[in-house]
């Protein structure tokens, strides 16, 4: 349900805003589809064929819809973000540059396109034929026509060599900011089998981006499935902790140095306390990870980005602060998640005034570094 709550009457005028928020690097950016056939150009004839006649068939079970409230078509969007022309929010590009990328002069926008269902798709070489169609999609239809938007390659892991053919497909095009893998997949992704995508998105300079979703075919929490989108929602955490769990433990740090994810939309406030448990344990459980040459925190400190959307308000604003401080200000990234409705306006996602130089990196410097951006 959406309720609309004008509690404030910001003054967007140009000049009333923060000059180091205007032009800020946006790291999450949600591009939709006007109408469900957007992809078909991109699509050859035998997979145009079989998604008109078999169509898609996601490992959420027997279901044709999203689960909760949220995620269905039409809800958890912003009201004013529906195009009066038709079609759905995040779906019209000079509707999303007026309410964002021109309002607030954005540098860079990075697109994290939740469409297309390849990551999820039980038959994996149509999901591998949606990922490349999503994939012409992103540069056809933003990329292109705004150089501002960059994509994010879509891949499904569960089919090696396709996903990797892909990923070298896109390799050293400006274009593409990084490879979008969802957090709920099959296994988690830290198994050996998913080591080569890994190792291929480190050696085509692709960060990858753990952009919260999925569909993994499980129960969205370790307890089974949730009753309420109010349980469901606080599940992308448990998500988000077992995604760094896995990668730390398995080694994949080891065995690809130069790999750098990103997690998105998972909250952040969680990470100091659960490096303390790994850490803790890790001190009396060595022999069990004998490839770990170091504590857990210190392969999250080295290889682990956040974005801030969805930001946690401590009830003391100031521990923000400490938890910044821990994470490391320069592993923190700006991210608005246009156009769903608890979508974050850079000018009041902080509660606590941050220093200067926090707020330099945060808005703008750590991503320009780590997407290597001009």
């Amino acid at each position: 349900m959406n309720v609309t709550v004008l509690d404030r009457a910001p003054d967007r005028s140009r000049e009333a805003m923060d000059p180091s928020i205007l032009g800020f690097i946006d790291c999450d950016v949600h591009p939709f589809v006007k109408g469900p056939n957007d992809f078909d150009p991109f699509l050859s004839k035998r997979w145009l064929e079989h998604k008109q006649t078999i169509g898609n068939r996601s490992r959420q079970g027997l279901a044709k819809t999203s689960m909760y409230p949220r995620m269905s078509p039409g809800v958890g969007q912003r009201m004013d973000a529906w195009p009066k022309g038709g079609g759905h929010p995040g779906s019209d590009l000079p509707l999303m540059q007026e309410q964002l990328l021109d309002l607030f002069d954005v540098s860079y926008g990075l697109l994290a396109p939740l469409v297309g269902g390849a990551a999820g798709e039980r038959n994996v070489e149509f999901g591998a034929a949606m990922a490349s169609a999503v994939n012409e999609w992103q540069l056809a239809h933003w990329c292109d026509l705004d150089p501002r938007l960059l994509g994010a390659v879509q891949v499904n892991i569960e089919w090696t060599e396709a996903a990797i053919a892909e990923i070298e497909k896109r390799a050293g095009d400006k274009r593409w900011a990084q490879v979008n893998i969802p957090p709920r997949g099959l296994e988690p992704l830290g198994r050996r089998r998913y080591w080569p995508i890994l190792r291929a998105c480190a050696e085509a300079g692709f960060p990858v981006s753990l952009h919260l979703g999925g569909t993994s075919g499980h129960a969205s929490t370790g307890g089974g499935w949730p009753s309420f989108y109010h349980d469901e929602h606080p599940s992308y955490v448990q998500s988000m902790q077992t995604l760094v769990t896995s990668l730390v433990c398995e080694g994949v740090f080891e065995e690809i140095p130069d790999l750098k994810i990103v997690l998105v939309e998972g909250g952040f406030a969680w990470l100091p306390a659960l490096c303390w448990r790994l850490d803790k344990h890790w001190k009396r459980l060595k022999a069990e990870c004998p490839s770990l040459t170091m504590a857990p925190s210190d392969y999250v400190k080295k290889h682990i980005w956040v974005t801030t959307q969805p930001i946690e308000e401590p009830e003391q604003p100031v521990d923000m602060l400490s938890i910044l401080e821990w994470i490391g200000p320069e592993k923190v990234m700006f991210s608005t998640d246009y156009p769903h409705w608890d979508q974050d306006d850079p000018r009041y996602a902080f509660k606590v005034r941050l220093p200067e130089a926090w707020k330099r990196m945060i808005f703008k410097d750590n991503a320009k570094a780590l997407y290597r951006l001009d």
